[in-house]
């Protein structure tokens, strides 16, 4: 009707249009081969370490506060810059979904090492792992290979996919940005080393709490997408408080059951031994070809992830409006 201002889409509609477009870029290109921004984060982080750190929680939790409170901030200042302005909201949204997820780039390592499992070329496999996880793969033949990355592209799907999107529903830009900033400093500092033991613990507790939702969507969303609920759901309930991590427990139960493949086992990382519980103890070993369905079933994952974070915040819209 004449003199009736034009609608203006909302934030919802921002974050549909903005998370598609991200993933289609993912999906077409893979991650950004110079200048990646989570690389500079990375730099940025490893310079307030060596500026921090003392052998001490406290001192830990400031360099967590530091990083991840900043990428929070820088996030939450470029979506104030973009508000009220639907395209360039859209545009900023598509481009943290680009730069925070890695879903592409993660099934093409995982098919590389595949690819050289499959020709015999144990070598190539060996160089190619590290890439993908921090397991040490001169210690793994080429079973325990095939099984880390089928690993590794469960675990990361959450981590590098799942989750950001998760928190991208939830508060937008600055959700997605501090996500992968926690993510990536548990990554640097929260693990178990002489280093990190104390002044990384803080970050690890906090990526354990970020991670725990879109952990449990991505063990769901394996559910519906691998052709074996069942299965996914009995491993995912039997085994996967077994596994030492909140977080990755039910990601690797739920794949391991979609899949019909045992998991778990003995592994090396980081200079050390670990004697892991076997999660889908029914199913059968790992095989090269698993990796590739793995891959397929990780892209399904992200799919439904997209679906239900857009429909999450619908029905959130609606509730609001009917309550206002």
């Amino acid at each position: 009707m004449p003199g009736r201002s034009p609608r203006v889409p909302g934030s919802t509609a921002v974050f549909a249009y903005g998370a598609a477009a991200g993933l289609a870029v993912d999906l077409l290109v893979g991650d950004p081969r110079r200048g990646h921004p989570v690389a500079a984060f990375g730099r940025a982080a490893a310079g307030v370490e060596r500026a921090l750190w003392h052998d001490h929680r406290g001192w830990g939790a400031l360099h967590t506060a530091v990083c991840a409170g900043s990428t929070a901030a820088l996030g939450a200042l470029a979506a104030r810059a973009v508000r009220n302005r639907p395209a360039a909201g859209a545009a900023l949204t598509s481009a943290a979904v680009w730069a925070v997820v890695g879903g592409t780039t993660l099934g093409r390592e995982a098919r590389a090492i595949g690819g050289a499992l499959a020709a015999g070329d144990l070598e190539v496999a060996r160089e190619r792992l590290p890439h993908l996880c921090g397991r040490d793969p001169h210690s793994l033949d080429g079973p325990a290979m095939a099984r880390a990355v089928v690993e590794s592209v469960a675990e990361n799907t959450s981590d590098a996919v799942v989750g950001a999107l998760f928190w991208g529903a939830v508060a937008g830009v600055p959700g997605l940005v501090a996500f992968r900033a926690v993510n990536t400093l548990d990554a640097m500092v929260g693990h178990k080393s002489p280093r990190h033991r104390r002044y990384g613990w803080a970050s690890a507790r906090l990526d354990d709490v970020a991670g725990w939702p879109g952990a449990r969507l991505t063990a769901a969303a394996a559910t519906l997408a691998g052709g074996n609920p069942r299965g996914a759901v009995r491993a995912w309930r039997a085994d996967a408080a077994k596994h030492p991590s909140p977080n990755a427990g039910p990601v690797e139960a739920s794949f391991a059951g979609a899949l019909g493949v045992r998991l778990g086992g003995t592994l090396s990382y980081a200079g050390r031994t670990e004697h892991r519980p076997v999660l889908n103890g029914g199913g059968r070993p790992v095989e090269v070809a698993d990796i590739d369905r793995a891959v397929r079933l990780s892209r399904r994952v992200t799919g439904l992830t997209l679906a239900a974070c857009v429909g999450g915040r619908m029905i959130a819209s609606a509730l609001k409006r009917r309550n206002a």
